[in-house]
């Protein structure tokens, strides 16, 4: 009897726990449903329909499939502006990441020390190009080096160059002045990151290192640089995807010359859209769905060589 009686008070409380369990996860949905929506409705469905779209040609008014069906994906490999476009952003990219990403974290290491003075005018100063909008600080580097620009008037009365250069002009040039714009423009946002990583480690490491016999080079390459990694890898994933979508500053700084020499692949995806190229909304669409796939395998990649863990 007391056996009966103690089972069928464990089944009872069991069934409440499950109620209780059930109800929670019915709240979490509830919750994340709307949030969920969003994302499908305005995320999702749009790719999905671009990438119906890019099995289609003609124009946005009366657009057939295409014959084969994977015609644009196919066009694009004999496309020699497009293979330019890629080589152009891939080289912003693997010139341009590293360099911000170690200045950022050189940066916050020398920000971050506790006894430096006005640490917080010093930390303003480093973050406000990114509070610059794209479109004007992309057209105040296009003014500076301009033929008659102020970098030139600089040059000319240091003596340094006899005659104006013409920077926008050409194409090694242009492709510098990108990469410097990029570097000027993101660094301080990647180093607000690294800041707040560097905040979050115990000042106690570091004089334990200190009182061990470490030198600053070796404190920071072995104990900094390990404590950091979560946020090396998410800085570097944010940088790879918005360098690989670039596109102000191509638009903006060189109008992808001199020639198309330095245009991006965004650039080159608008131009197909909406530019000075005849509309084709099915071969943008193709492109940008290239795009979105080394985003994906560059950022997997970036995330698998950064997580070390077992």
């Amino acid at each position: 009897m007391l056996l009966r009686l103690w089972l069928k008070e464990v089944f009872a409380l069991s069934k409440k726990n499950a109620s209780v369990l059930a109800k929670q996860h019915r709240a979490g949905w509830i919750y994340l449903a709307p949030a969920s929506l969003l994302i499908v409705v305005m995320s999702f469905w749009p790719m999905i329909q671009a990438f119906l779209m890019s099995l289609k040609t003609g124009s946005s008014a009366n657009m057939q499939w295409v014959e084969p069906i994977f015609y644009n994906y196919k066009r694009m490999f004999a496309d020699k502006l497009f293979i330019r476009s890629v080589g152009n952003t891939f080289l912003y990219l693997i010139i341009q990441v590293p360099i911000m990403l170690v200045v950022a974290m050189l940066l916050a290491q020398m920000l971050n020390n506790k006894d430096l003075k006005f640490k917080g005018l010093f930390r303003t100063c480093v973050f406000l190009p990114c509070a610059m909008s794209l479109v004007s600080y992309s057209l105040i580097f296009k003014s500076m080096f301009a033929t008659n620009g102020l970098i030139n008037s600089v040059l000319l009365n240091l003596g340094l160059i006899e005659q104006n250069i013409n920077f926008l002009g050409t194409t090694s040039t242009a492709r510098a002045i990108i990469i410097v714009a990029l570097v000027w423009r993101w660094t301080g946002y990647n180093m607000v990151f690294y800041l707040a990583g560097l905040q979050g480690i115990e000042y106690s490491v570091y004089e334990a290192a200190k009182i061990d016999g470490a030198n600053a080079w070796q404190t920071f390459w072995r104990i900094t640089v390990p404590l950091l990694k979560p946020t090396i890898v998410m800085t570097g994933i944010m940088s790879i995807n918005g360098t690989l979508q670039l596109f102000d500053e191509s638009v903006n700084l060189t109008s992808g010359g001199p020639a198309n020499s330095t245009i991006t692949m965004s650039h080159y995806i608008y131009q197909n859209s909406f530019g000075d190229f005849v509309a084709n909304f099915g071969y943008a669409s193709a492109l940008s769905f290239v795009v979105f796939i080394m985003v994906a395998v560059l950022s997997a990649i970036n995330l698998k060589v950064g997580d070390k863990r077992d």
